[in-house]
């Protein structure tokens, strides 16, 4: 179903990940708008819904009124100014969140082109865990894979050995 190339290697490993920790029986709620990645979630089996694009920064209110059992986050909190706020206001007692991880051979991605796509975060997986943690949640699980690309040049290299994704399972804290 899934290529080894971009996006759909992130999807493999993101894939193999959800379906390590998350039943199919479970609920979700997933951080950000319909997207692909939401798209073979359902096809896959699982029951989703979305949030509305609305600023997760400061409208807490689909996360707070959700009954979801989990709350997915596939490369969302990196795009947010303040993605504590938002990690608190969750209640579902289940997690699993990645983020694009912070590369010290490249600046932080910014669109051209959108203004709202654009990176405030780029993490180390340290920074993300510590993150987690003082929002309530215990990582119970997590992986990191590289993202290489086709292109000749010194930083095509790098990414052949520099993991560029992680992704976390945690449980919150009772």
């Amino acid at each position: 179903m899934y290529e080894n190339n971009f996006p759909n290697k992130r999807y493999k490993h993101t894939m193999a990940f959800l379906q390590k920790h998350i039943p199919t029986s479970e609920s979700i709620l997933d951080l950000g708008v319909e997207n692909p990645f939401s798209e073979i979630m359902k096809a896959e089996g699982y029951q989703v819904e979305n949030t509305n694009g609305e600023d997760l920064d400061i409208d807490f209110k689909a996360v707070a009124q959700s009954n979801a059992e989990v709350v997915t986050a596939f490369e969302i909190f990196e795009h947010l100014v303040a993605p504590f706020n938002v990690l608190k206001e969750v209640k579902a007692k289940k997690l699993v969140a990645s983020i694009p991880m912070r590369l010290w051979f490249s600046s932080a991605y910014r669109s051209k082109t959108d203004p709202w796509d654009r990176h405030y975060h780029e993490f180390e997986d340290w920074q993300f865990n510590w993150l987690l943690e003082k929002a309530g949640w215990t990582i119970k699980d997590s992986a990191k894979w590289t993202n290489p690309t086709k292109k000749i040049g010194i930083r095509p290299l790098l990414r052949y050995f520099t993991y560029r994704y992680y992704i976390v399972y945690a449980e919150r804290n009772d």
